[in-house]
């Protein structure tokens, strides 16, 4: 590649580094949820009791998916034990496990007439499978409820254990997600609960115990990691077999977390994506404003067309 796009994701000062006083670049700018269905999705969400990671994580993306009628179900409550400096889900004490909570995102995945349900959840370090029963339960009553949703999972690391991450792929989801987040050199400053390799391990393992899943993981760029970094981070991930990338930029939810060293630009997230597909993943999306379940029903339908029998 070129010797210009070496800058990619750089931290070397440029037209795209941030300043104090500097506001986000024009590509990064988004509309808020308008119109009568993102009303009625938010209106479902509060009658079911249920969260949503597009409220609580800040998503840019909530009134492009929400005007489409999609939206990515948070259980286990809304509080986080962990203390990642990039994300705006509360830290604090959880209250206890609704277990009744599977059957109503089942109900709500149902109303919606839900095509691909994406399912995640806060940490849940306190409890001993980390809450992998629940994901479980959710993807069972989500398949009894809605028979033709696919289901997604984006779970968290459940600290290694290999029985929670069993309990989950005992269920084949059609797609198993979790996210790298960021390069190996920052997760001190950015996951200081969470280890580059364990969460690389949770990848392996799941292809281990299904060697038909179909795995997802993605990082943010903007917190200071290098072109050569994020390269790292795709061979590592094929390494482990790793079926799809997401590459999106890290937005500051508040003065409180990690601020934006860069901004890419969206030909810088196009050069990204052409490495990733070099690299050999089945799907890459990279993008200014993509998320974790960014377009996750069309890699669904492309990359595993049947659900599971």
């Amino acid at each position: 590649m070129a010797e210009p796009t070496r800058k990619v994701a750089d931290q070397a000062d440029g037209a795209n580094s941030v300043s104090p006083m500097a506001g986000k670049p024009p590509w990064l700018r988004v509309r808020l949820p308008s119109g009568k269905t993102p009303a009625r999705v938010r209106r479902l969400m509060r009658s079911k009791e249920l969260n949503t990671i597009c409220e609580e994580a800040h998503c840019p993306n909530i009134g492009d998916c929400w005007g489409r009628g999609t939206a990515t179900f948070l259980i286990l409550g809304e509080i986080c034990t962990r203390s990642c400096r990039f994300c705006a889900v509360k830290l604090g004490r959880p209250r206890a496990v609704d277990w009744a909570e599977p059957d109503r995102v089942a109900e709500a995945a149902a109303e919606m007439g839900l095509r691909h349900a994406v399912v995640t959840s806060v940490n849940r370090d306190e409890l001993p499978d980390g809450g992998a029963s629940l994901f479980a339960e959710t993807v069972r009553r989500i398949r009894s409820r809605a028979p033709g949703c696919t289901v997604e999972l984006l779970i968290p690391d459940f600290r290694g254990d290999r029985s929670a991450v069993k309990t989950v792929m005992d269920e084949r989801p059609d797609i198993l997600g979790h996210n790298l987040e960021t390069v190996p050199r920052l997760y001190p400053q950015v996951r200081p609960q969470a280890r580059y390799q364990r969460s690389l391990d949770v990848l392996r393992l799941a292809k281990e115990l299904d060697s038909s899943a179909v795995t997802k993981s993605g990082i943010m760029v903007g917190l200071g990691e290098t072109r050569e970094e994020i390269e790292g981070v795709m061979v590592d991930l094929r390494s482990v077999n790793c079926d799809i990338m997401t590459i999106g930029q890290y937005l500051r939810p508040s003065q409180s977390h990690l601020p934006v060293v860069r901004y890419c630009t969206p030909d810088e997230f196009e050069e990204l994506k052409e490495a990733g597909y070099a690299a050999g993943f089945r799907w890459v999306e990279s993008g200014p404003l993509v998320r974790s379940s960014y377009h996750a029903d069309a890699q669904a339908r492309e990359l595993r067309v049947t659900q599971p029998g």
